[in-house]
């Protein structure tokens, strides 16, 4: 890699919100959640959407929304509300048997009703869901996607690469999220990622009033329903054993400073 490229690295490194660790971010977030917003309205034109009269899709509104006004509130109380100026949030149900709910850049939420089942309730939904937004809150789209620049136009400077290969930039946009007309599924998160929006997760679901010990029992239920996967060192998801172990460790210190003694609808 040669002197420029190297300094675009170094220039580009910013800072997680709420965690402070340092991560590539090559691409605006302006682009990055313009090309959030197209893709989320083309997986909702080609999705059996529920409209808004079932209870199951006002359930995952109810919870996205309350996780939202927690994610405006914590940013507001960390000086960090300007993190949030390109999100216009949406929760919206897909009635397909997939057990998956992703969060774009943005906030643009999809909870898919084969996921219903194995959350059981709606405090484990708010596992789900705050752990999906908190990937959004992270930019760990943008890191992703950053580091995707890097290897898939060999290094380009970022204003040529954005510039003159717009369509190999929303390529790889779509690549990272995988939008289909059968599939509109995340592809893996980083390892460090996928710890880093477990905590932010459990944070975002006690400010919204929703009792953070439930995450341990949902991820043991979704334990049994994905056993005799891809081991963890194939994996870039944590085991399901070292996710539990993490946050059975994380949950009473999160609940003691952050959980809001109110019920759930």
């Amino acid at each position: 890699m040669g002197l420029l490229p190297v300094f675009l690295v170094a220039s580009s490194c910013k800072t997680v919100p709420v965690t402070g660790r340092k991560q590539l971010n090559l691409v605006p977030n302006s682009l990055i959640t313009n090309l959030s917003f197209s893709a989320y309205d083309s997986v909702l034109k080609i999705s059996p959407t529920l409209g808004s009269y079932d209870e199951r899709a006002q359930m995952v509104t109810r919870v996205g929304s309350k996780i939202q006004l927690a994610v405006e509130t914590y940013m507001q109380q960390n000086n960090m509300s300007k993190e949030l100026k390109n999100f216009k949030w949406e929760f919206n149900t897909i009635n397909e048997n997939i057990v998956n709910a992703w969060c774009m850049p943005g906030g643009k939420v999809v909870v898919y009703t084969g996921l219903l089942p194995v959350t059981q309730n709606e405090t484990a939904l708010a596992v789900v869901m705050g752990h999906e937004i908190a990937h959004a809150i992270a930019r760990h789209g943008n890191e992703r996607m950053s580091e995707s620049l890097l290897i898939n136009l060999g290094g380009l400077v970022l204003e040529e690469a954005l510039k003159n290969k717009k369509q190999e930039t929303q390529f790889l946009f779509l690549g990272l999220y995988m939008v289909g007309s059968n599939l509109a599924l995340a592809l893996p998160n980083s390892r460090m990622q996928e710890s880093e929006a477990d905590k932010l997760g459990l944070i975002f679901m006690s400010m919204a009033g929703y009792n953070p010990e439930e995450a341990v029992p949902f991820w043991q239920r979704m334990a049994s329903v994905t056993k005799n996967k891809t081991p963890e060192f194939l994996s870039t998801h944590p085991s399901d054993e070292t996710r539990i172990k993490k946050l059975s460790a994380l949950v009473p210190e999160i609940k003691s400073t952050y959980f809001k003694q109110q019920s759930p609808q």
